[in-house]
């Protein structure tokens, strides 16, 4: 029966802001050690290697979510259509769309790693990376690539459990593979001397602990989710259904990565000190943003499982539960930050010009963080909904085309830092503003059911 799998959560039912809070903080915390492993590299190459490692490390940022950004909003797709499944209890197509998840993911492990590869020194050229940094941030990046897969399908896997309302198994998972990641890296930089080649391979070795405990859960034939390894089917309708949600996600997602890289190239005009500033900043930044990026989860989550069941007015109260909830929870840790900015740059590294420059992006640009609540709130509830589209092209001429034009102008009339970082914030506004207006539309809510017949649904090479 369906009440006692205690891991599962049906959100189609009970105090709306408590369900959405007990689900996000299990996602939140399981954020926060996901966010380790980079942090933990920072702070382990910024302490011990240089700070020409630690600015080799930051930079990698935007080419690692470049594709592995456009992988994530693909599993977006898989995740939206498996919650409406589990909302409309259908659990033979909730397993056919498990199993078509697996393996267009594993068919996408070997393109991203022999692609990813490939694209390491171009993409470094590209950013303008600097000689003293180059070198560095080469090894780093293939020996990342070389081990993605790991990271890929623990992210599709959790993504499935999260889709079931269990988003309490993949925090176990991240918080044991964290702290394997966090002594990997103390033992190949400090004992072995292996610097940022070091941290990599604690990085893709701890991401592989994690992979293989998801897909371990995932194999629990018991449950409607449980995968049957023998009985692999691709359904070609449900395949469909996911692409049709998931490639706008993925594409916004890798294309705005993408647009990064433009971005860190203004960055890394002005040298090492400004680009570790930069990094140190981005890993408190990314902390910052945890909740509310925690609560868009839950809310395509809720969202999608809600619409399966037809409920459409408790999925509206849920966006909007939501947002409250992420705007009060941002201003506080912007407060905070500001607050205890200092100490907290002097973990990366102790250098002055590092810590001046990390100190100018902190104040900066935390006052603008509340921004981003609406973008990232109403952008995963339309997600749930099916609407992955509109978010998408919103997202694309905010992030990518606005900023990108901004800061074409703005470098070519100021030799500022200030400027060139104010290209987030404005972005930010522009898209939060554009998302609220497509939701009040409401086109969503005359089309938003996922869901495929038995029949449209038969895998591949079965009646």
């Amino acid at each position: 029966m369906l009440s006692k799998r205690k891991t599962s959560s049906i959100m189609t039912e009970g105090v709306i802001w408590k369900q959405l809070v007990f689900f996000a903080i299990p996602l939140l915390i399981g954020n926060l050690f996901q966010q380790l492993y980079n942090t933990v590299d920072s702070i382990v190459v910024g302490n011990f290697v240089s700070k020409q490692a630690l600015a080799a490390v930051g930079s990698t940022g935007p080419i690692i979510n470049t594709l592995v950004g456009f992988f994530m909003g693909l599993a977006t797709g898989s995740s939206v259509v498996i919650s409406q499944y589990y909302g409309a209890r259908d659990y033979r197509n909730l397993r056919l769309a498990v199993h078509t998840t697996l393996i267009m993911t594993f068919g996408l492990c070997i393109v991203f790693t022999f692609a990813g590869i490939a694209i390491v020194p171009y993409m470094l050229r590209f950013m303008k990376t600097p000689e003293d940094v180059f070198a560095e941030s080469a090894a780093y990046l293939r020996i990342y690539f070389a081990g993605v897969s790991g990271l890929m399908l623990y992210n599709i896997g959790s993504g499935i459990l999260r889709a079931i309302g269990d988003s309490r198994r993949p925090l176990y998972f991240l918080c044991f593979s964290s702290v394997i990641n966090i002594g990997l890296d103390l033992l190949f930089v400090l004992a072995f001397k292996m610097g940022i080649a070091g941290v990599a391979c604690a990085t893709i070795i701890s991401q592989f602990c994690s992979a293989v405990l998801v897909l371990i859960v995932l194999s629990n034939r018991s449950e409607p989710y449980g995968i049957v390894w023998r009985e692999l089917r691709l359904s070609k309708a449900i395949l469909k259904v996911i692409v049709r949600v998931g490639l706008p996600a993925g594409l916004q997602q890798a294309v705005t990565s993408f647009s990064n890289v433009f971005v860190q190239s203004y960055i890394n005009v002005f040298g090492s000190s400004c680009m570790a500033g930069w990094t140190s900043y981005g890993k408190i930044d990314q902390f910052v943003m945890l909740p509310m990026q925690s609560l868009s989860l839950a809310s395509t989550t809720f969202v999608g499982q809600n619409l399966g069941a037809h409920q459409l007015e408790r999925a509206k109260k849920g966006m909007h539960t939501s947002l409250y909830i992420a705007i009060g929870t941002t201003v506080f840790l912007a407060i905070l930050l500001n607050i205890f900015a200092s100490q907290l740059l002097h973990l990366f590294n102790q250098d002055p010009e590092v810590l001046h420059y990390g100190l100018i992006f902190v104040r900066f640009m935390s006052p603008f963080y509340v921004l981003c609540c609406w973008n990232q709130i109403y952008a995963g509830a339309l997600r749930g909904a099916g609407d992955s589209k509109g978010p998408m092209i919103i997202l694309l001429s905010s992030f990518v085309v606005f900023r990108q034009i901004y800061l074409f102008v703005a470098s070519h009339l100021f030799d500022s830092i200030y400027v060139t970082a104010l290209a987030y914030p404005m972005g930010w506004l522009l898209c939060s503003v554009l998302v609220y207006i497509h939701y009040r539309r409401g086109k969503w809510e005359k089309n938003y059911s996922l869901l495929v017949s038995e029949e449209e649904a038969a895998p591949a090479g079965k009646a």
